[in-house]
């Protein structure tokens, strides 16, 4: 199948359009967007009841011929009725670029549902509305109405943006840095067609090597997780996801509060294969470089990283480092070659410092990319024409399937042409060292994503008592699921509490043990360190006196490192899991990461390296060390159990204490959903 034959050809491929509301006013949008069309090589019909120069009505301009694409340039209160009439003249797509609907509230919502109702009644695809449009240079298409868009060359980068402000951003940024776009699309208010869609339409378009995707808000998480896991292994996706900043809303839990939308949304694109950045420069250098370039899959890829000049050498490994790349000394061989092609006092085992660009730049870059712990080469040179020819020197020194980033540095004309050359050749280009590592990271991890282990989760059978569950039974639960609990025993007096204490030993943690109570610290309902019956019997009336009727007594687990374990159902994306940093960590520095469940364990696995604070896993200070496999488990059993079971809403076990033992679970939660939404996520 082509790009012309998906569902969305007859928006992103007419072969006739129809402009409604065209005009010839200069300053009106129907007069916009008809000069932006004016290059457009099929049919173009201007549709206004009152110019005689210009066909009457949507159901005149069909007469002529059919329509494939109607630009609706009307104010939003007579756009469902034009919708409606294009639907009804055969027109198989709209672009609706006009605001006053949903986002402007009021009366705008209405007219919203009217623009839903006819796409369901007729099937006409709509984009938009409160959209820019979108504008696709290979085929000459600008269905823009901004200014200076059609100047946008054709290239290899797909843009995919919520806002139709950021699509034409991102396009003049792609533009100036020399990429060009295949097509790129401004959702708006996306009532009908949507990112999953356009991202489906793109796996089978020629034109696009790799994809730019702006997410402000996701409707449907799972379809989106879909579509970008389809595409992936095809084409690479590179995902700015707005929102860093929000403030969650209250949850009754720490999982809730930490799981914030933004979070879960990178976190489901990253584990869907997309590349995540933190803003629109990085997106450009991200995107552009991977249209260029795609290294092979790995877990965790080498780089190779020269430079002409060693302040911007610098500058580029210690942004590498900061982004976790690794640049692995080089073997003997690999030095041994270098030492034949530079002066004795330039450093040459990663990075290697050539002194300035020279002749044997070409070579140096060979001799790096043929180590065989590399696997990307980072290079930079200031452009110099008069010491080499930078383009034919990295073409020259160039290894088949080791692909390179280079930053050229320098201004002019000279310049541009250089990185154009070297983008054409299959070498992608940064203006700077900054720009190089955010390639570079990019490249890497879109690797590693197309490395991560395959295979199906394993389900898991839970059997859940109805209604709340309290402390001792929320960790019978995880019994079952084979996570560790410390002993114990739920006490329905004082006399049996004081049993329980003879049977386990000292010392012992004494809670209090209601259902309802979810933070039982915060009312003193928790006593530690419990040896004797004395000691036992002032915990039980601090605990009586803080409203406990019968009390959990269990043995203190081992000092360790304390950490965030939940899972639960986000309203957006369904069941997902989050592993922290636990205690008030968590809560201050929102060390967390999330997957989607279900997962395998071989995934969860990887989960804990994400940690800013991972080295206080890895024996910090003679602490414990954690098994990532043993972790993995528990978290691929807990996301399965709560996939498995439509009843429960979410099962936090905070802390989860790592221990010289193992991982053991000292406090668990288990809510279960309320009567009218337990049903399995879409």
């Amino acid at each position: 199948m082509t790009a012309t034959t998906t569902p969305l050809a007859a928006l992103f491929a007419p072969e006739a359009i129809a402009v409604v509301g065209a005009s010839r006013t200069p300053g009106k949008l129907g007069a916009a967007l008809a000069r932006s069309l004016s290059g457009f090589s099929g049919r173009l019909a201007l549709v206004n009841g009152r110019d005689e120069t210009m066909y009457p009505s949507l159901a005149a301009a069909t007469a002529e011929g059919p329509v494939d694409l109607a630009m609706i340039c009307v104010p939003a209160r007579a756009c469902p009725g034009v919708l409606a009439e294009a639907a009804a003249a055969g027109v198989g797509a709209a672009v609706i670029c006009g605001g006053g609907f949903a986002e402007a509230g009021g009366p705008g919502i209405g007219l919203q549902e009217r623009l839903v109702q006819t796409v369901r009644d007729t099937g006409i695809r709509l984009l938009g509305p409160n959209t820019s449009g979108f504008l696709a240079p290979p085929r000459g298409l600008t269905a823009s109405f901004v200014p200076g868009v059609a100047s946008v060359e054709a290239g290899r980068v797909a843009v995919v943006a919520a806002s139709g402000g950021v699509n034409h951003a991102l396009a003049f940024l792609l533009a100036e840095a020399g990429h060009g776009v295949s097509l790129a699309v401004g959702l708006g208010n996306g009532v009908d067609v949507t990112a999953p869609e356009v991202l489906a339409h793109l796996a089978t378009d020629p034109a696009t090597g790799a994809v730019a995707l702006h997410i402000e808000s996701v409707a449907d998480g799972r379809a989106l997780v879909e579509a970008v896991a389809a595409l992936v292994p095809h084409k690479p996706v590179v995902a700015l996801v707005v929102g860093r900043n929000d403030v969650g809303e209250f949850a009754a839990s720490h999982t809730g509060a930490l799981a914030t939308s933004w979070r879960t949304t990178r976190a489901a694109l990253a584990q869907a294969g997309a590349v995540l950045v933190d803003d629109e420069r990085e997106l450009v250098d991200a995107v552009g470089a991977l249209s260029v370039i795609r290294a092979a899959p790995a877990a965790d890829p080498g780089v190779g990283v020269v430079t002409a000049q060693a302040g911007p050498g610098l500058l580029l490994l210690d942004d590498l480092r900061g982004r976790r790349a690794r640049v692995p000394g080089l073997t003997a061989a690999t030095q041994d070659a270098l030492s034949t092609l530079l002066p004795p006092l330039t450093f040459q085992r990663n990075p290697v410092d050539t002194g300035r660009p020279g002749p044997e730049f070409g070579a140096v870059l060979s001799a790096v990319a043929g180590d065989p712990e590399v696997a990307v080469v980072a290079g930079y040179a200031l452009h110099e024409p008069d010491a080499v020819d930078l383009a034919a020197a990295v073409k020259e020194g160039r290894v088949p399937g080791v692909p390179v980033v280079l930053g050229v540095g320098g201004t002019g004309l000279d310049v541009l042409r250089c990185r154009a050359e070297l983008i054409a050749a299959g070498v992608a280009v940064a203006k700077d060292p900054h720009g190089v590592a955010a390639a570079i990271a990019a490249v890497l991890a879109d690797a590693r994503g197309r490395a991560r282990p395959a295979g199906l989760p394993a389900p898991v059978e839970l059997a859940v008592t109805a209604g709340p569950l309290d402390e001792d039974q929320a960790k019978a639960l995880l019994d079952t699921l084979g996570i560790a609990t410390m002993p114990r025993r739920a006490c329905a007096d004082r006399a049996a509490a004081h049993a329980a204490l003879a049977e386990i030993g000292g010392p012992v943690a004494v809670k209090l043990l209601d259902a309802t109570v979810l933070h039982k610290t915060e009312i003193g309902g928790v006593r530690l360190g419990i040896r004797n019956a004395a000691e036992l019997d002032a915990a039980l009336d601090a605990l009586e006196a803080a409203g406990a009727v019968r009390f959990l007594v269990e043995r203190m687990a081992p000092h360790g490192i304390d950490l965030v374990l939940g899972a639960r159902r986000d309203p957006v994306f369904g069941p997902i899991v989050l592993v922290g940093l636990g205690g008030t960590t968590a809560e201050a520095l929102a060390d967390v990461t999330v997957r989607l469940a279900p997962l395998t364990a071989a995934e969860a696995a990887l989960m804990p390296a994400e940690l800013v604070g991972h080295a206080l896993l890895e024996g910090w200070r003679g602490g414990p060390t954690l098994d990532p496999t043993a972790l993995g488990e528990v978290v691929a059993r807990l996301g399965g159990a709560l996939d498995g079971a439509p009843d429960l809403a979410e099962i936090e076990v905070n802390p989860l204490r790592l221990t010289d033992a193992g991982l053991v679970a000292l406090d668990s939660v288990v809510l279960h959903r309320e009567a009218d939404d337990a049903h399995p996520h879409p």
